[in-house]
């Protein structure tokens, strides 16, 4: 774990959440190796412990055992306040959903998390724009969300998760809930800025010939994880 280039590792990662009828098992061990610069598809259905993988990458939860390593430090059980810090400079985060603030314009979506990283506004509205342009959006930067289509929408998603240049990209469907020409084009996108900028990025998808555009696909089974 000690290389400059790995930027995301887990060793032996295991989650059970506790329920009325007992102890349910959602990863039994998972290891991954994540460096600079690849995009992996997660390609598994419903159920199978996707979102609670990416959850535990990201940092939102702690594994019961294992531990996850964020550019070569181990992290997973690190305090609330440390893991927050992490995941707020070195983790950025797309969803199904955009999640966007609809009374701020797509710029001041993507400016938001750098001034709460302490970025000056300047600096942050210039990557900001920089960012939306990259994506296409270039003429819509003062719009509002609800002025935005659902493809725009998301590519403002994306942009605000590279905000922060982060090392490590984690997306749970980030097409899903767009049709399929719509899907096409925000994906290319996404791509597109994760290489340029040597991001690692962890994909969760339902879609094969997305995943096929990927690096290298993965699965879970029973609670593994395992090469596609």
């Amino acid at each position: 774990m000690s290389e400059p280039a790995m930027r995301l590792g887990m060793r032996g990662v295991a989650r059970v959440f506790r329920t009325e009828a007992g102890p349910l098992p959602v990863l039994r061990g998972v290891d991954l190796d994540l460096a600079a610069g690849e995009i992996v598809a997660l390609v598994a259905p419903s159920g199978s412990g996707k979102s609670t993988l990416l959850h535990l990458a990201g940092l939102l939860e702690a594994p019961d055992e294992g531990e996850v390593f964020i550019a070569g430090r181990a992290a997973g059980r690190l305090n609330d306040a440390e893991r927050s810090a992490i995941r707020r400079d070195t983790i950025g985060f797309v969803y199904q959903f955009h999640h966007l603030l609809g009374e701020f314009s797509a710029l001041e979506n993507v400016v938001l998390p750098q001034m709460i990283a302490s970025r000056p506004r300047q600096r942050a509205a210039a990557r900001a724009g920089a960012l939306l342009a990259a994506l296409g959006l270039g003429g819509r930067l003062h719009h509002l969300p609800g002025k935005l289509s659902g493809g725009e929408q998301q590519r403002v998603a994306i942009a605000r998760a590279l905000a922060n240049a982060p090392q490590i990209l984690l997306a749970d469907e980030p097409t899903g809930n767009l049709d399929v020409a719509t899907a096409e084009l925000v994906f290319a996108a996404l791509l597109d800025m994760v290489r340029a900028e040597g991001i690692a990025a962890l994909i969760a998808t339902h879609n094969p010939d997305l995943a096929a555009r990927m690096d290298r696909r993965v699965t879970l089974i029973e609670g593994r994880l395992a090469p596609l």
